[in-house]
């Protein structure tokens, strides 16, 4: 078993803050997802995290215009130059202060930040070869309030900064003599946007009191003119000063408050305000949170506190659209280089929308939970991840894409537990509410709700290995309920349990029902003999967890105490157990007063999981940490660090010494009531603090982990999102077997002298995965049958599992499907009695076909339409009168079938 899992993907959040981005060619977005940022392909139709990540949540991106570098800053300000290329790291720089805002210059050779009431313009990395990636070029000085937004002209001469003191200024990006900074008024609140006309100086300003002011300047871009050179001899002076300071070089300063004189303002360049709009023309008081602007075709998007945005034509300022994506906040907007999608985020609701504003249509519509996520589950074939969460919603995951494809909502309170029925195609979820839903996914619908007799709260569910028989558990009745999938009925209720149900597991291979209870005991029940307790396992603290092995053949049980227990349910026997309340590592959160290793002494895993062959266990609870343990030599294999946000609570090892005063602790003084109520202190066990306060930070922890069927990935709901780590060995050399004669040149060697059977092995002893793929292709189809009957048997698990994982990319389908059906056929009896090691391969490769085949079947049905399309409109032409017809009709009607049926033969060609 390895244990190379990576970071390969975010899913459950798709926005939290900041600004968007679209690249350069317009097809993908970049969205800030907490302390990451996502990929969303809008072509392909996937979503891609960058296995990157800052200290702090994301406020601002910086994309550079030909989008190979980007600029992340977070919430102190510190920053990330990252290559989008690569998708690593390249620089770290720290500004010291919060950042409003970031933003590339059109040529690409500078950009500017803003914090405070500065604007401070850097020499782009990349662009010069210096050791410093950050090169700061000049400070500019003039908004009294903190500055809010960027933009910048086509030729990258001037930008404009807007601020909160309700002024914006134009700054010139390099000496103009006629243009040093300038500043206009006009607004009566905070500035939200500003952007330049195309080619030209004249610039649109626009409020937060929902006010648009049009300025016009008397000069052309062309007309700006460069300051001339200064005197050599002060040059030379003001380099010896700086070189004795010892303190880093800080850039030209140019200040926007010294009052020019009569004789500088003539042939300056001057603006006026030609028109002024208000876009609430109703007279309701709706503040303007964000707006963008396309050059090229004039169009102006603005959105509002309140969910609606507007789509106006500048400069006549003619309304083409209005309308209302939900009720919460617009936080940013952006439109894509040829002015077709518009994006919206909504920091409140998490929602990303993609909107093709002429047809009016959806290109992307994502919403994560709203509250933290409790619970998942993979499908049978690993391909779809159903979450619940404590908002009540039920979402399913396509893991190839990481897009939700269906909610359920017919919950009316928290969901505690979901998962899969062994087809795949049911999803079960309990809830707070009292009910138990069935969800179909062939036609997206509830069609089963159980309930009980009296009302009880659901914290736990399972089904057996048949997808027959449902059972949860009740937290405030202490009662097991037990219903028939096909019938809808109650069939029985289990008492005996002195506690609440906080787990229930399915034995895999029988009809065992295993049940943890607060009461410190395990009890196993039989389905088969009258529903009787079958055992009961005496565990030294309350029982928050139990999971079955893949084989059924032993039990792991997590308690209070921090341990976890293994079981051989069969002889009732305790077979080993694992100390790991030392392994959570438990960090410190805000207002504790007790260290964070007194806290970890308190703490305990909270959800575990076999892998898919058994032989390691995953556990994670109130901690940033995943922990992998060797479940034979209960030893621990490997922890994961699942966050580094340090936004988040209970991140800190040791406290901040930056953060106490002499009064205490700067977030107890904060957070206190004031006069007489004094410090509000969170009661014990409370885990979401309290929403009223002025700072509120979620607590870190991980509610459940899940390893895929495939044993490929494994997936965890945590306070950030559903965070997937897969095996990602394409770039380790894994020799098998190794020799010294096997090497590319004698392997190439042995498949010209058509020894397939031998190249196979040695490409397999190499491990060199392009190495297998072109040996393997190299074999004629008439040749596999023979190849796979004289395959060594250590080979063939190996060859399936290079199948399953070619699939995924390859192109010849039917060629591999020829070697996976002879290697099934010819070796099937024998690969019987490995058949839990080889279950992750089987259901790997099951994983792969069924997606290929959702795929081309759908191509092959569009091409069935097409051609019968084509063969009616030749039916209808042969059916007309030779006096009707026209020798243009015919014409036109036979390029028209003639065209489809090309169409529809080149893709059942490729498919």
């Amino acid at each position: 078993m390895r244990f190379a899992y990576r970071f390969s993907g975010l899913l459950g959040t798709v926005y939290r803050r900041g600004n968007l981005s679209f690249t350069r060619d317009g097809n993908s977005l970049i969205s800030p997802v907490g302390n990451r940022i996502s990929l969303f392909d809008l072509k392909n139709n996937k979503c891609e995290t960058l296995p990157l990540a800052t200290r702090l949540n994301i406020v601002c991106v910086g994309l550079s215009p030909d989008g190979s570098l980007a600029i992340l800053v977070d919430e102190e300000g510190a920053a990330l130059l990252v290559s989008l290329i690569g998708k690593c790291v390249i620089h770290q720089f720290y500004f010291h202060k919060p950042v409003h805002s970031v933003s590339f210059s059109p040529d690409g050779k500078k950009f500017v930040v803003t914090k405070d009431n500065l604007a401070y313009l850097y020499h782009a990395p990349g662009k010069k070869r210096e050791f410093n990636a950050f090169v700061l070029d000049k400070t500019y000085y003039g908004p009294y309030d903190e500055t809010t937004c960027i933009d910048w002209t086509d030729d990258s001469k001037c930008f404009a900064v807007g601020s909160k003191d309700m002024s914006t200024w134009v700054f010139g990006a390099e000496r103009w003599a006629n243009l040093i900074y300038y500043s206009l008024g006009g607004h009566k609140d905070i500035i939200v946007a500003c952007f330049f006309e195309e080619n030209s100086l004249d610039l649109y300003t626009i409020s937060q009191d929902a006010a648009l002011c049009v300025w016009q300047c008397d000069t052309e871009l062309d007309g700006l003119k460069p300051m001339p050179p200064k005197d050599a001899a002060k040059e030379k002076k003001a380099a010896e000063d700086d070189e004795e300071l010892l303190e880093e070089p800080k850039g030209e300063e140019i200040h926007g408050k010294v009052d020019p004189s009569e004789q500088e303002t003539r042939n300056k360049v001057k603006y006026s305000r030609v028109a002024k709009y208000f876009f609430n023309k109703e007279g309701d008081f709706n503040n303007l949170t964000a707006a963008a602007y396309h050059k090229k075709t004039h169009l102006l998007v603005t959105g509002f506190a309140s969910g609606i945005f507007h789509l106006h034509e500048l400069p006549d300022f003619n309304l083409i659209h209005s309308l209302s994506i939900s009720d919460q906040r617009i936080a940013s907007i952006s439109i894509n280089c040829t002015g077709d999608w518009i994006a919206f985020g909504c920091s409140g609701l998490g929602q990303l929308l993609v909107w093709e504003w002429q047809s009016e249509s959806y290109v992307l519509k994502q919403q994560g939970h709203f509250n933290s996520m409790v619970s998942l589950a993979y499908s049978p074939d690993g391909q779809y991840i159903v979450t619940g969460g404590e908002d009540g919603k039920v979402k399913v995951w396509n893991t190839s894409s990481s897009f939700c494809f269906v909610t359920f909502t017919e919950h009316n309170s928290g969901v505690t537990a979901v998962t899969f029925t062994c087809t795949g195609y049911v999803v079960l979820s309990a809830s707070l509410d009292g009910t138990v839903r069935a969800f179909d996914l062939h036609r997206y619908r509830n069609f089963r709700t159980f309930t009980s007799p009296r009302p009880s709260q659901f914290s736990s569910l399972a089904v057996d290995s048949s997808g027959e028989i449902v059972a949860a558990g009740s937290q405030d009745s202490f009662e097991i309920f037990i219903w028939s999938m096909q019938s809808g009925r109650l069939l029985d209720v289990l008492a005996g349990h002195e506690g609440p149900i906080s787990s229930l597991s399915f034995n895999p291979m029988k009809c065992v029902l295993a049940s943890a209870s607060w009461d410190k005991t395990v009890k196993l029940w039989d389905m088969l003999d009258s529903w009787r307790t079958k055992e009961t396992f005496l565990i030294n603290s309350d029982v928050l967890v139990v999971a079955f092995r893949p084989d059924g053949k032993e039990l792991a049980v997590a308690a209070l105490n921090g341990q976890i227990t293994f079981w051989d349910h069969e002889n009732a026997v305790q077979t080993g157990s694992i100390e790991g309340r030392h392994d959570l590592q438990m960090g410190r959160k805000e207002l504790d007063k007790i260290t964070a290793k007194q806290s970890a002494k308190g703490k305990s895993f909270t959800t575990l999981c076999y892998s898919a062959d058994g032989q390691s266990i995953l556990a994670g609870g109130l901690s940033k940490f995943v922990c992998i343990y060797n479940v034979k030599e209960q030893i621990l294999m490997k922890k994961f660090e699942i966050s580094c946000n340090h936004s988040l609570d209970a991140m800190e090892e040791y406290l901040d010494r930056r953060k106490m005063t002499e009064f205490g602790s700067m977030a107890l003084i904060d957070e206190g009531g004031g006069g007489d109520e004094g410090v509000a202190i969170p009661l014990p066990g409370v885990k979401r603090g309290d929403m009223s306060y002025r700072h509120f930070k979620p607590e870190i922890r991980v509610t459940c982990v899940r390893f895929c069927p495939t044993g490929r990935s494994w997936a965890a709901t945590t306070t950030e999102g559903l965070l997937l780590y897969s095996l990602d060995s394409g770039v380790i050399f894994d020799p098998f077997e190794l020799d010294v004669d096997v090497t590319p040149s004698n392997i190439r060697k042995t498949l010209s002298q058509k020894k397939f059977t031998l190249a196979i092995v040695m490409a397999f002893k190499l491990n060199e995965k392009k190495l297998i793929q072109e040996v393997i292709e190299a074999v004629p189809s008439s040749e596999v049958d023979v190849v796979c009957s004289s395959l060594p048997d250590l080979y063939v698990e190996k060859l399936l599992e290079f199948l399953a994982s070619a699939f995924e990319t390859s192109c010849h389908l039917e060629f591999y499907l020829i070697w996976a059906h002879k290697l099934l056929m010819l070796h099937g009896q024998k690969l019987k009695t490995k058949s839990v090691k080889l279950l992750p391969v089987i259901q790997f490769l099951q994983k792969s076909i069924q997606r290929h085949f959702e795929d081309v079947s759908k191509l092959c049905e569009w091409n069935i339409y097409n051609i019968k399309y084509a063969l009616a409109i030749s039916q209808q032409r042969g059916m007309k009168r030779p006096a009707e017809e026209t020798p243009g009709d015919e014409e036109e009607l036979d390029s028209d079938s003639d065209y489809l049926m090309q169409e529809a033969h080149k893709d059942n060609l490729s498919s």
